[in-house]
């Protein structure tokens, strides 16, 4: 595979980078600076140059965002109050008449923000299948300011070409912006591959514990960094200083959890794959998957998330509500397992001719495979299909 990265730098990467000891006390951990305001020794000359008001600066706040940009290859994070939030921030650099080329099959929520509300301020989107990067060139016009992926995506795990999708979007003066979410940085780092801006939902793989609701974004481009800092200063989206700190503490074992989840969604594919009762399954990591080669050349692992088919909605219905690990419950990413339907429940608000077009049926399963034992995984999706 190319991009491996080196285990025990990107380890030492989540652990450290962007963290020193606090400077009064020592502590190793950055402290929750619980505060809306701060204190000024003098009018308009707060400390630092920058700490008057918390949804300007916090520092528990900036302490995940420079852990962050390093374990992303950028030089800026930028966080949020959601995925959502990071999404719309870098849609409002853009003004009425602009147009976005964006992967059709992205998350449900994604796409009712493009559609239903930011349509409305006169931001114009093509829905396209990125998987042919061709398609990506032929719907660019001279309006058309940013190209957003996901890759993989949510549910049906496409691949995107990075490479050649940030070359055509920069030869159209666009950028490109890839949610990074479901491959998370261990397995994939978008900037190294030509992206402009990448988008995470920490919600989900970067925090792990399934206890906050967040967003982030990382650049490489100072310019671009400042403008997006100013949007976020100016509609106020930022996270507390609590999730953000329990953030930055799941970041730390990313490495950890990730090699967890990459094999579990392995062997739990594989072992999908071979069974009768499945009509198909949609995972990188399988041979079988018509993007195989190229998830192998921009990606250094799989994730734990795996979409299966099987067939119709009364055999999913049967599959999800009889697992006994695996959780029924939307989100994903988190150290326990998951079960869902996106047809309707992640994705119920995309219309349903373009679910349908894009494979995302009633029968379609979305499983988020956590890190428990892989043999009590397998044997409770074993027993739920039997």
């Amino acid at each position: 595979m190319a991009q491996t990265p080196d285990d025990a730098r990107f380890a030492t990467l989540a652990v450290h980078a962007g963290q020193s000891p606090e400077e009064t006390t020592g502590a190793i951990m950055p402290p929750i600076f619980q505060t809306s305001t701060y204190v000024q020794p003098a009018i308009a000359e707060p400390l630092g140059g920058i700490y008057d008001y918390a949804r300007v600066a916090n520092p528990t706040r900036e302490a995940l965002e420079r852990n962050f940009a390093g374990i992303e290859s950028g030089t800026h994070g930028v966080a949020f109050a959601s995925g959502l939030a990071a999404i719309e921030c870098v849609l409002k650099l853009l003004s009425a008449g602009d147009h976005v080329v964006t992967e059709e099959n992205t998350y449900g929520g994604t796409t009712r923000m493009f559609m239903r509300v930011l349509e409305r301020l006169g931001i114009r989107f093509t829905f396209v299948d990125s998987r042919d990067p061709q398609t990506v060139a032929a719907a660019m016009t001279p309006e058309t300011k940013l190209v957003h992926l996901e890759t993989p995506t949510n549910p049906m795990m496409r691949i995107a070409d990075i490479r050649a999708i940030a070359d055509i979007a920069h030869a159209g003066g666009s950028r490109l912006m890839v949610d990074n979410t479901f491959a998370s940085p261990y397995n994939q780092r978008p900037l190294e591959l030509g992206a402009d801006i990448v988008v995470h939902s920490t919600t989900k793989y970067l925090n792990g514990h399934s206890d906050i609701i967040g967003g982030i974004l990382a650049v490489r481009d100072d310019a671009l960094a400042e403008e997006i800092l100013f949007v976020r200063k100016s509609t106020g989206a930022v996270p507390g200083p609590m999730d953000a700190w329990l953030c930055l503490r799941g970041m730390k074992t990313l490495h950890l959890r990730m090699a967890a989840h990459n094999a579990n969604g392995m062997a739990i594919a594989e072992w999908l794959e071979a069974h009768s009762g499945v009509d198909r399954v949609h995972y990188p990591g399988l041979p079988s998957h018509e993007q195989h080669e190229l998830a192998a050349r921009q990606m250094s692992g799989f994730t734990g998330m795996v979409s299966v088919d099987v067939g119709s909605l009364e055999r999913a219905r049967a599959l999800v509500e009889h697992t006994r690990i695996f959780q029924l419950a939307e989100s994903l990413g988190g150290v326990e397992s998951l079960i869902s339907v996106p047809a309707l429940m992640t994705h119920a608000s995309v219309p349903a001719e373009r679910r349908q077009r894009m494979g995302v049926t009633d029968g379609l399963v979305r499983l988020s495979c956590g890190i428990e034992h892989v043999d009590d995984l397998i044997g409770d999706l074993d027993q739920a299909l039997g």
